[in-house]
């Protein structure tokens, strides 16, 4: 199979995550890197022995297929579109953009130049959530009543270099922590129908602990803790929690209930650990994990199954309509937070297909912390 060349614009921190896993891709064939700032695009392109060019001559080399998207959220979507308009496919970190609006824009302009628009997060693509999945689809936990899934932290100040953007308009615990759990959980459910929330921001301004900027003080922007109720369209029914307040926790990351039977999901941030079932009248078992890509840090699985759905003219699996649509239930938990009703989805999409063949790497990875984009 050709490779698939790959420019990447954005060279923050979640950047060297995805050039290691890159590597392990043999469709993915990574040709330069874009920043604003040069001095950093040479530094990686030096490390990893490609092309350091500006961001208009990535857009506008013909080697390049495939714009890997690796900018903060706010320029997601601008970046986005002027890949589209220079005839590249564009796969965006998370999440597609920070409104709803825009990013149907992105998805409508891809379409009408008959290009592809992928999205992280990949994680669901990992053998653990894969397991998961199949556990769900042989009906282990029977009809899937209802679930929860909670990810809380006190704050990305105590770890990120430069954290600011989490707490300005755009960021938050849900648009940065939910595309994980709601992506998992519509590869486990399916769609979302209908969503309800509650929002509050306990702090308006924070303190940078993290160095080189430790003592910096910063305005808070959006809520900070949001809970909402996700209804499916299958009839579940899953309570949500993303919080930037809270200390710790030891309530399970996702957790699943059904008629004949309960299931604690891995982390959806990682692509490593295993399910873990209840059956009726039975005890915990953790469940075997034989798919591929569930023992180390695969953040690029997503991008190399477009690559391979690109050469094989299939359905990507990290799609724009999944995207989209897991933005919108983030947007609409977010406005009825603020608005004090429920607000029904006016986008689905389809369950991505299972990663039974998969584009297998060629070498695990060392299992690593995840960390945000």
């Amino acid at each position: 199979m050709d490779r698939v060349g790959i420019g990447i614009i954005g060279l923050g921190n979640i950047s060297g995550a995805y050039l290691k896993a890159a590597a392990l891709f043999p469709v993915l064939d990574i040709r330069a890197v874009a920043d604003l700032d040069m001095a950093r695009a040479e530094k990686v392109a030096a490390e990893h022995g490609i092309r350091a060019l500006s961001v208009d001559d990535l857009l506008a080399d013909p080697e390049v297929e495939i714009v890997l998207n690796l900018t903060i959220p706010a320029a997601h979507v601008e970046v986005g579109l002027k890949a589209i308009a220079a005839g590249k496919h564009v796969y965006s970190e998370k999440p597609l953009g920070i409104d709803f609006a825009s990013a149907k824009e992105l998805i409508a302009a891809a379409e009408a130049a008959g290009l592809r628009v992928g999205c992280a997060p990949d994680t669901f693509l990992g053998g653990s959530h894969q397991a998961a999945r199949a556990l769900v689809d042989q009906g282990a936990i029977g009809q899937p009543l209802g679930g929860s899934a909670t990810m809380v932290t006190p704050g990305h100040e105590r770890w990120h270099p430069a954290p600011a953007f989490y707490y300005d308009h755009g960021g938050g615990p849900m648009l940065d922590m939910g595309p994980y759990y709601i992506t998992d959980l519509v590869n486990l459910l399916g769609p979302v129908a209908r969503v309800t929330g509650v929002t509050r921001t306990p702090r308006t301004t924070r303190t940078i602990l993290s160095e080189p900027l430790k003592g910096t003080e910063m305005p808070v922007k959006v809520p900070t803790h949001v809970t909402g109720i996700m209804e499916f369209t299958g009839g579940a029914v899953v309570q949500i929690l993303m919080s930037f307040d809270v200390e710790g926790s030891r309530h399970p990351r996702i957790e699943l209930w059904g008629s004949e039977g309960s299931m604690v999901v891995p982390d959806p941030n990682r692509f490593d650990g295993a399910p873990q079932v209840l059956p009726q009248r039975g005890e915990w078992a953790e469940a075997e994990v034989t798919l591929p890509h569930g023992d180390g840090n695969y953040r690029s699985l997503g991008l190399a199954d477009m690559a391979h759905a690109i050469r094989e003219d299939r359905p990507h699996r990290a799609s724009g309509a999944l995207a989209l649509h897991v933005l919108e239930v983030m947007e609409s938990i977010l406005a009825a937070g603020a608005e004090g009703r429920a607000i029904d989805l006016t986008t689905t999409c389809d369950r991505p297909a299972p990663l039974a063949d998969s584009p297998v790497a060629t070498a695990p990875v060392t299992t690593e912390k995840e960390t945000s984009a």
